[in-house]
């Protein structure tokens, strides 16, 4: 007499492990349940098993889960899921993990009798590995990369003396207005000097207007050759990408 085929059925319902045992038993199988992937692994950890059937949605690891280590660790071992809620990602994942089939609830005992045979008789999936990239690819994505940070560089360095005498000219009146602004703040706090100090502040924007009249006037150029620069920097790129074929 042939040894019995060790079916492991992992479901948190006791009804489904019943509905197995009472379809294969008899009949050349002998079926053992597990409340979850836990209890399942641990179980594998001590036996092996022809066929492992597996619910979806369980406490704790999930059916797919358990199906990717399963097959991670024994990829000849068949690998069925069973499930009342699968979806088409899940089907997916499943196949990706080289499960044997994808079953959904409520099962006749024609199902469970023929997925198991079927699961036996034809060779265990393996996993399937996404290919790599090519390296062709990889060198044509990092070459405009490159070109484009060297043109920053450059662009930096050429910019470099003009953002560094704006600084130099610029730095101290703007520390002195900072210290000003707040000078005033806190003296319009006093009742008696909110008036004066409120004419002085007219005063001051008033005077200081041609000051900041002649700032927008030394840096307009700069801004307008920063956005020049970049605008033709925009156009060279597009005219690149224009100019490339794919066969």
């Amino acid at each position: 007499m042939s040894a019995l085929r060790r079916i492991l059925v992992v479901d948190d319902d006791p009804v489904v492990g019943k509905s197995f045992s009472r379809v294969l038993s008899g009949k050349g199988y002998a079926v053992i349940t597990a409340a979850n992937a836990q209890e399942a692994l641990a179980k594998m950890r001590d036996s092996k098993y022809d066929v492992i059937y597996t619910d979806i949605k369980m406490p704790g690891m999930d059916g797919l889960e358990l199906a990717e280590r399963v097959k991670a660790a024994q990829p000849w071992t068949p690998v069925v899921i069973v499930t009342g809620y699968g979806t088409t990602a899940q089907e997916q994942r499943a196949k990706a993990a080289g499960v044997s089939a994808f079953l959904h609830k409520p099962l006749s005992p024609e199902m469970i009798e023929g997925s198991a045979a079927d699961a036996l008789l034809a060779p265990a999936p393996v996993a399937v590995a996404l290919p790599a990239a090519p390296t062709t690819v990889a060198a044509e994505a990092v070459a405009p990369v490159e070109e484009e940070s060297a043109l920053k560089k450059i662009a930096l360095l050429v910019a470099a003396p003009f953002i560094g005498l704006a600084y130099f000219l610029f730095l101290p009146f703007i520390g002195l207005g900072m210290l000003a602004t707040m000078a005033v703040k806190g003296l319009l706090k006093l009742p008696v000097l909110r008036k004066p100090l409120t004419f002085l502040k007219n005063v001051g924007l008033f005077l200081a207007a041609p000051f900041i009249g002649l700032a927008y006037v030394l840096l307009f150029p700069f801004i307008g050759m920063a956005i020049l620069a970049r605008t033709g920097y925009k156009a060279l790129r597009e005219k690149k990408g224009g100019g490339m074929t794919v066969d």
